[in-house]
C-alpha cells in the first residue's frame, strides 16, 4: 500500500492550516484521567451484567462459586490490565495490540492481528452492542412482544451514525458521552445493588444456603470462566488511545487502578442482588435477568431496567466506535491500511474518515442476518493476541533491556496470565475444532493481502494517479490532511 506521506504530497492534496498558526495537525492530548478511567468502565459494562449473568450461574449452577468466578474474573483482568499498563508506558504508540505485537513480533504478525480486527472482530462487536441497544430502546413502545427486527436494525444504525457524527465533531464531546452514559450505567447498577441490600434486610437471604453445592467439574468452570471474563471485554482498549491521554505514564496505571476495581466490585455485588432475589429456576431460564430482577422487585416500573441497558450499550458503542478508530489511523500511518485511514480533520483534529469506515462496516454487519454467530470466530484470536502481546512484553525485555519502563510487573503476573490466556484459546478446539479451523482460516487469509499490498513495494502502478484523485477529493470534501504522529513511528522502535 502506498504510505501515507507519497499520498501527501501527491496531486490534489488539501493544504490547509490548522486553526492556530504553528499548531501541529495531529491527535491532541484531550484524553484526561477521568475520560480514561469513563472508557474503560463504559466499554467493560455493556449489555452482559443486566442481560445474562445467568451464562456464570448456569455453568456452575452454585451461588458461591458462580460469585467467586465473578471475583477471579475480575482478578484476572486487573492483572492484564496492569501488563498493558507496562506495555503502554514503554510503548507510547496508540493502537493496543497491534502496536505491541508489532514492536515485539514485526510487521506481519501485526498485519494480521490488524487484519482480523478489521475484517471482523472491531465491526461485528460494534454491531451486537448496537443491536443490543435498539432491541432494548424499542422494547418500552412493545410490552407485550419482541420489537419488529427491521425496526431494530434501523435504530441500530441510527445510533451508528449519530455517534460517528459526535466523534468526527469533537473529542471533548466524544468523551462526554462516554462519562454520562458511564455514569447512568453506574446509576443503574447502583439501584440494583441498593434494591438487592434492602431485600436481603428484609431476611431474603433463603438463596444462599447451601450456596456451594452445584457442579465442579474442568469443563464446568472453563466454560464459567469465559462467561465471566466475556463480561470484562474492554479492560485493555484505553491503550489503544494513549497518544491522546493526558500524562499517559501517571493515567494510565491511574485509570486501570481505578477503574477494574470498580468493575469487579459492582458486577459482583449486582450478582448478590440478583441471587438475593431471584431463584434458581430464574436465573436460568431468564432471557434477561435484569429485567426479571425489576419485575419482581419495583413492579410497574419495571420498563425503566431495559432503559438503563440500553443507556449502558450507547455508552459502549462510542467506547468501541473510538478505539477502533484510532488503531485503523495507526495501521495507515504503519503502511498496513490505505493511507486515507490517516487523515484527520484540520481543525477538530478527529480521524474522520477511520470513524467513517468503522462506521460502515458496522452498517455492513447490520445486513448479516445472524451476526451472533460471528462472536465464535473472534474470541480464540482475541485471546490469542492479548497473549501474544504480553509474551511480547516479555521478549522485549530480553531483546531491549534498556527500552524505558516506568511499570515494571513482577515477572509472575505475565507468565500466569499468559498460561492461562492459551488455556482460554485451546480448551475449546476438542469440543468444537470447526470453529477453531475457522477462526485460523480468517487469521491466514490475510497472509497474501500482506505480500501483494504492504510487501510488494515494486508492483504497478497503474492505479495511483486515480487513488492519488480520490484521495485529494476526500481531503477537500471532508477538510482532511495527513496527521503528524505524535510519537515515534512503530518500525523506528
Amino acid at each position: 500500500m502506498t504510505s501515507a506521506s507519497e499520498i501527501k504530497q501527491s496531486n490534489g492534496v488539501l493544504n490547509s492550516a490548522p486553526e492556530e498558526p504553528g499548531e501541529k495537525i495531529q491527535l491532541k492530548r484531550k484524553i484526561t484521567l477521568l475520560n480514561g478511567v469513563a472508557l474503560i468502565i463504559g466499554t467493560i459494562i455493556g449489555s452482559g451484567i443486566f442481560v445474562s449473568p445467568a451464562g456464570v450461574f448456569q455453568s456452575t449452577e452454585s451461588v458461591g462459586v458462580s460469585i467467586i468466578v465473578w471475583c477471579l474474573s475480575g482478578a484476572f483482568s486487573t492483572l492484564g490490565a496492569l501488563c498493558y499498563a507496562e506495555l503502554g508506558t514503554s510503548i507510547t504508540r496508540s493502537g493496543g495490540d497491534y502496536a505491541y505485537i508489532y514492536v515485539a513480533f514485526g510487521p506481519l504478525a501485526a498485519f494480521l492481528r490488524l487484519w482480523v480486527a478489521l475484517l471482523i472482530i472491531r465491526p461485528t462487536t460494534q454491531t451486537i452492542v448496537a443491536l443490543t441497544f435498539a432491541q432494548y430502546a424499542a422494547k418500552p413502545f412493545f410490552p407485550d412482544c419482541d420489537p419488529p427486527e427491521a425496526a431494530v436494525r434501523l435504530l441500530a444504525a441510527a445510533c451508528l451514525c449519530l455517534l460517528t457524527a459526535i466523534n468526527c465533531l469533537s473529542v471533548r464531546w466524544a468523551m462526554r458521552v462516554q462519562s454520562v452514559f458511564t455514569v447512568a450505567k453506574l446509576i443503574a447498577l447502583v439501584g440494583i445493588i441498593l434494591i438487592g441490600v434492602y431485600f436481603m434486610c428484609s431476611g431474603r437471604v433463603e438463596h444462599f444456603s447451601n450456596a456451594f453445592e452445584g457442579k465442579f467439574g474442568p469443563t464446568d468452570l472453563a466454560v464459567a470462566f469465559y462467561s465471566g471474563l466475556f463480561a470484562f471485554g474492554g479492560w485493555n482498549y484505553l491503550n489503544f488511545v494513549t497518544e491522546e491521554l493526558q500524562d499517559p505514564y501517571k493515567n494510565l496505571p491511574r485509570a486501570i487502578w481505578i477503574a477494574l476495581p470498580t468493575v469487579t466490585i459492582v458486577y459482583v455485588l449486582a450478582n448478590v442482588a440478583y441471587f438475593a432475589i431471584l431463584t434458581k429456576d430464574e436465573m436460568l431460564s431468564s432471557p434477561a435477568v435484569a429485567v426479571t430482577f425489576g419485575s419482581k422487585t419495583i413492579g410497574g416500573l419495571y420498563w425503566v431496567v431495559p432503559i438503563f441497558v440500553a443507556l449502558s450499550t450507547f455508552g459502549g458503542v462510542n467506547g468501541i466506535l473510538f478505539t477502533s478508530a484510532r488503531l485503523f489511523l495507526i495501521g495507515s500511518q504503519e503502511g498496513h491500511l490505505p493511507s486515507i485511514f490517516s487523515f484527520i480533520h484540520i481543525r477538530r483534529m478527529t480521524p474522520v474518515p477511520s470513524l467513517m469506515f468503522t462506521c460502515l462496516a458496522s452498517l455492513a454487519m447490520l445486513l448479516v442476518s445472524d451476526v451472533f454467530v460471528l462472536i465464535n470466530y473472534y474470541s480464540q484470536i482475541l485471546w490469542f493476541s492479548v497473549a501474544a502481546s504480553i509474551g511480547g512484553m516479555l521478549w522485549l525485555r530480553y531483546k531491549q533491556p534498556n527500552l524505558p519502563r516506568p511499570i515494571k510487573v513482577n515477572l509472575i503476573i505475565p507468565v500466569s496470565f499468559i498460561v492461562c490466556c492459551l488455556f482460554l484459546v485451546f480448551f475449546p478446539i476438542p469440543s468444537n475444532p470447526m470453529n477453531s479451523i475457522i477462526c485460523l482460516l480468517i487469521t491466514l487469509s490475510g497472509i497474501p493481502f500482506y505480500y501483494v499490498f504492504v510487501k510488494w513495494k515494486s508492483k504497478p502502478v497503474k492505479c495511483m494517479p486515480c487513488l492519488a484523485k480520490i484521495t485529494g477529493f476526500l481531503q477537500q470534501a471532508l477538510e482532511i490532511t495527513y496527521a503528524e504522529e505524535v510519537t515515534s513511528k512503530l518500525s523506528d522502535k
